[in-house]
């Protein structure tokens, strides 16, 4: 195993009940009410998916200029609500830590916007201490999850080989892009309606909370 990549909402902070929200308030606006199949449908992409998606399951019609006002609504809310404390999930800092000291690699790739991520390692209790060697946001490659860009361009960044990296996702579109990219993954579902099976290379758990580092050098070698 070279490194370790992460993904960061509904994996490593408990953010995805803030984005419910701001989803929530703009589903009515749109004059319709949020569910767990919209959210499951577009959990893990990036706003320029996702906003589309949104506005079609409203039977809105996607044009630029609604989705820069949907995607302008989402962002400004996420902000605010991102001042406030944020929650790290159960087993994160203490798998980040076992993996420092044993000198493994470790990268941050988000679907979210940089101002987010910058946002989120400011005020998550615990995360901001986490020394990741990068960390790269949904507006810094040219395409977002599902599509591998994200974790090869971690990995490329790292000078480490995608097949001996694990990806830590929670969602399909985040294990898509880790699995396309030839990386191994560990899944951990955080928000119903996502599914995710078991296969070579893939391991689901309920959550990181006694995942070690051996177990995922194990997932690497499959």
């Amino acid at each position: 195993m070279q490194a370790v990549l992460w993904d960061m909402d509904g994996l490593m902070i408990d953010s995805e009940p803030l984005w419910t929200i701001a989803e929530a308030e703009l589903a009515a606006s749109l004059g319709g009410v949020w569910g767990e199949a919209i959210k499951a449908a577009v959990l893990g992409t990036r706003l320029d998916v996702a906003v589309p998606a949104i506005l079609r399951w409203f039977d809105v019609e996607p044009t630029p200029v609604r989705v820069a006002q949907a995607s302008e609504l989402l962002m400004t809310r996420m902000v605010e609500l991102y001042a406030g404390a944020l929650p790290v999930l159960p087993g994160v800092t203490e798998l980040l830590g076992a993996l420092r000291a044993e000198g493994v690699p470790v990268a941050l790739v988000s679907s979210s916007y940089r101002v987010l991520v910058d946002a989120a390692l400011t005020h998550a209790p615990r995360l901001g201490w986490a020394p990741f060697d990068i960390t790269l946001s949904g507006d810094e490659v040219g395409h977002g999850k599902p599509h591998p860009e994200p974790y090869l361009s971690a990995a490329a960044r790292l000078g480490v080989d995608p097949a001996r990296c694990v990806v830590l996702e929670d969602s399909a579109a985040g294990v898509a892009s880790g699995e396309a990219a030839g990386c191994a993954v560990v899944a951990v579902p955080s928000v119903a309606g996502v599914v995710l099976g078991e296969r070579a290379r893939r391991l689901v758990v309920p959550s990181l909370v006694g995942v070690g580092v051996g177990q995922l050098s194990g997932v690497v070698r499959g």
